[in-house]
């Protein structure tokens, strides 16, 4: 065999290996976003893998029990309890009504063990109200 034959299927066998590993490390970190309601529509299926659900904080739902946060998500009436344990902080924008996102997977309990929460306020996002500069206004 020849010096350019072997370095081609070296060539080949390298590039082949980094070409799966680059697939079945895309495969593994993929998550698959849903709403409360669809989440609990899927069924089995949504225990089988990583999962991101979205929804809006429960009022009076989220309390903590050591490093686990827990709390409830809701969409379209349909209610989900979720536990993070995490190692991040929780966001400062993660409050009742906020609107969230947790990744992690579905229990068998139906409990969503979330590893990573993201949430934003959604006052914070909206547009400031109209308010007329008092030094505009003419007296009479």
């Amino acid at each position: 065999m020849s010096k350019y034959m072997k370095f081609g299927i070296l060539t080949v066998a390298i590039l082949g290996t980094l070409s799966w590993l680059a697939i079945d490390g895309i495969g593994d970190t993929k998550t698959y976003y849903k709403n409360v309601r669809e989440v609990t529509q899927m069924g089995d299926a949504a225990h089988a893998k990583r999962i991101r659900i979205g929804g809006d904080v429960v009022a009076h739902s989220i309390t903590r029990e050591g490093k686990d946060v827990h709390f409830t998500l809701a969409w379209e009436g349909v209610q989900m309890k979720v536990v993070y344990s995490g190692i991040e902080p929780v966001p400062d924008t993660f409050k009742d009504g906020a609107q969230a996102l947790a990744d992690g997977k579905l229990g068998a309990d139906g409990v969503f063990q979330a590893t990573k929460i993201q949430a934003k306020c959604a006052s914070k996002y909206e547009a400031k109200p109209n308010v007329p500069n008092a030094s505009t206004h003419s007296q009479s």
